[in-house]
């Protein structure tokens, strides 16, 4: 009995003990983590020793670091800027290289770059001194003019770039002329001219254009590299001049004869060109009683004079054969192209001829036969255009132009599967502008 009152007494303070670190365990527990934390942070009666600190020196193997090289090259590219000059365009392409500027001056094959067309790109390599190693520079024929220095020195050659074609759509208002117009949305001038030579039969753009006349036109860019290179061919357009509207959309038949016609399949292309000129101003007209300004006396003025400046080119108005080319009198320099049957047309006063012109030859309506001068009985630059029937003159800008061929009848499905998404572009295009208008 008295033992098992000496271990109950003995458990006492175990059970006492315990009760003591159950109680402090759920107090503990009541309260929030950060108290927990803080309980636990330091144990009673602990003793912070000082922590021995040791210094590790341990020998780390850097990286070895590329050489300079001395043969290093970097790349140029500049855009050629109104009034550069060779000089001043390699001087922004760090350039030091007299050696170079003169053989791009000299090189016969560098010509495309002497014309520096603003805006377009240059690209040039060279080393860290500066020295010209190669240059790349794609000039508006689709031609990359390269330049490469080789062991033998620098050298050139030209060749023929990728080009990409997109089709592009444009309008614009008539303010002033077609060409500002063109301007005005950035279109280039081959556009202005294109638009002329498809309306010209029944659009007189000397006298006919009214302000707010307005045009679309759907056409082809090609671009080399993302830049733009040159035109293409339009594909359709529509010109409303004076409120009536008119339209073109190109077709080529599957023997590859391309046209420009109506929606309907109306042939677009006169049997002759009105003007041998794209764009000119007519100085002086076809008349039976004129004061000759080099004779100074009256007579007869059988044909239209169109002035225009000494190297204009001069094209043939319709497809012909040469049956002159020489001087002839007053009128100088003179070619007269023979066409279809009872008509000839005679193109004087030319600075010089197309090359490689001669007698007999066939050439293309829109082929360019010389080129605008002052030769014979002239007292300024201009052309004297005659167009004959059966060798008699006849005022070219009254008569009534004959027609071209109409289009084959078995080409007329072809025809309208390959026009209708053009007609339907400028069906768009014509209720944006109406939108804008409104």
């Amino acid at each position: 009995m008295q033992r098992i009152k000496e271990l109950i007494l003995t458990q006492k303070p175990l059970i006492l003990e315990r009760k003591i670190k159950l109680r402090w365990l759920i107090g503990v527990s009541s309260v929030p983590l950060f108290g927990i934390i803080a309980a636990f942070g330091f144990a009673p009666n602990s003793k912070v020793g000082k922590v021995p600190l040791q210094t590790v020196i341990e020998n780390v193997k850097l990286p070895s670091l590329p050489q300079r090289e001395d043969n290093m090259a970097f790349w140029h590219e500049e855009k050629i800027q109104r009034g550069d000059t060779i000089s001043s365009l390699l001087s922004r392409l760090k350039v030091v290289d007299p050696e170079a500027v003169d053989f791009l001056r000299n090189s016969n094959n560098a010509h495309s770059l002497y014309q520096l067309v603003p805006g377009r790109p240059v690209q040039a390599k060279t080393d860290q001194n500066g020295q010209l190693l190669s240059l790349h520079y794609l000039n508006g024929k689709g031609d990359e003019l390269i330049v490469q220095r080789t062991a033998e020195g620098l050298q050139s050659r030209e060749q023929s770039a990728y080009l990409e074609t997109r089709i592009l759509m444009k309008s614009a208002s008539i303010g002033s002329s077609l060409f500002a117009a063109t301007d005005s949305v950035g279109l280039p001038d081959s556009v202005a001219t294109q638009i002329a030579d498809m309306f010209g039969s029944d659009i007189d753009f000397h006298k006919d254009l009214r302000r707010n006349d307005h045009f679309t036109v759907i056409y082809e860019m090609l671009y080399s590299k993302g830049e733009p290179v040159k035109v293409g061919r339009i594909l359709a357009a529509e010109f409303v001049n004076q409120g009536k509207s008119y339209r073109a959309v190109y077709f080529q038949t599957p023997g590859g004869n391309g046209g420009y016609y109506t929606p309907d399949g109306k042939n677009l292309r006169k049997a002759f060109l009105r003007c041998p000129l794209p764009f000119s101003r007519i100085t002086s007209g076809f008349t039976l009683a004129r004061f000759h300004p080099f004779l100074q006396k009256w007579r007869a003025h059988k044909g239209v004079d169109f002035g225009a400046p000494i190297g204009t080119p001069v094209r043939a108005t319709a497809d012909g054969r040469v049956e002159f080319k020489g001087v002839q009198h007053g009128y100088g320099n003179l070619v007269v192209l023979q066409h279809q049957g009872k008509f000839s047309t005679a193109y004087g006063h030319l600075s010089r001829f197309a090359s490689g012109l001669h007698k007999g030859e066939k050439v293309s309506q829109g082929e360019i036969i010389g080129y605008v001068g002052m030769t014979g009985w002239a007292t300024g630059p201009h052309l004297h255009y005659e167009f004959r029937v059966n060798k008699v003159p006849i005022d070219p800008m009254k008569i009534a132009l004959p027609g071209a061929v109409p289009l084959n009848p078995q080409y007329a499905s072809a025809f309208r599967i390959a026009t209708k998404p053009l007609a339907q572009r400028l069906n768009l295009m014509r209720n944006v502008n109406l939108a804008n208008l409104d």
